[in-house]
């Protein structure tokens, strides 16, 4: 069974589809009491990452991915939903230190910086850009949510920020002005930003891989 986290933040049927293309099915979960009951678990999300934590905290849908991260059993991140992952956000912070986040893979998330170059880099990154696989701990093997894909793949973005992470736990990178991690993983917990219900061949290849995990 396959759990989708539904906690009003952003339009779901498209997950729900992707996951039906590869012969899966998914359910929207909104009841934190039943996280546990699922086999597998995704977080998206789309907007802003204040908004976000505050739907998860409203009735204790946080504390619920947690504990369901705790049980080993796999969790993937999807976009917003990946940032969710990190201890912090800069996004709408109210001190420097960030919006607090799930904290399930250390690290935080933070503005593309637009003013780095001569040129400034347009923002939110929107699109398609290549994705470029990186070995996974000490191991220089293969995230299995990559497997059957190239060492660098095309898929769809569209965000204002982005991770900064430990290497220890980037399984992929991608460029726009400067490189940034576009993928990450702890262990049993996975997160990508870009959007692999929207990416096509190689989306579905990433979602059909999670069944399988």
């Amino acid at each position: 069974m396959i759990g989708i986290v539904d906690y009003n933040m952003g339009n779901l049927a498209s997950v729900i589809n992707a996951f039906a293309k590869v012969g899966a099915d998914a359910t929207l979960e909104s009841d934190p009491s039943k996280l546990s009951q699922y086999d597998k678990l995704i977080l998206p999300g789309v907007g802003a990452y204040g908004d976000a934590m505050e739907h998860l905290q409203e009735n204790g849908m946080d504390e619920a991915v947690i504990t369901y991260a705790a049980s080993g059993k796999p969790l993937l991140g999807i976009c917003l939903g990946m940032q969710l992952l990190f201890d912090s956000s800069e996004e709408f912070a109210k001190d420097e230190n960030g919006t607090k986040g799930l904290g399930l893979i250390p690290g935080k998330v933070i503005a593309f910086d637009e003013n780095k170059f001569d040129h400034p880099l347009k923002v939110p990154h929107m699109g398609w850009n290549e994705l470029f696989q990186e070995s996974v701990g000490t191991d220089s093997h293969v995230c299995p949510l990559f497997e059957g894909l190239s060492d660098d793949f095309y898929l769809y973005f569209v965000h204002s920020f982005h991770a900064i992470c430990d290497e220890q736990y980037a399984i992929g990178k991608t460029h726009y002005g400067y490189e940034f991690v576009s993928a990450v993983q702890n262990g049993n917990i996975y997160g990508i930003q870009p959007h692999p219900e929207k990416s096509h061949e190689n989306g579905l290849q990433i979602i059909e891989n999670f069944v399988k995990l």
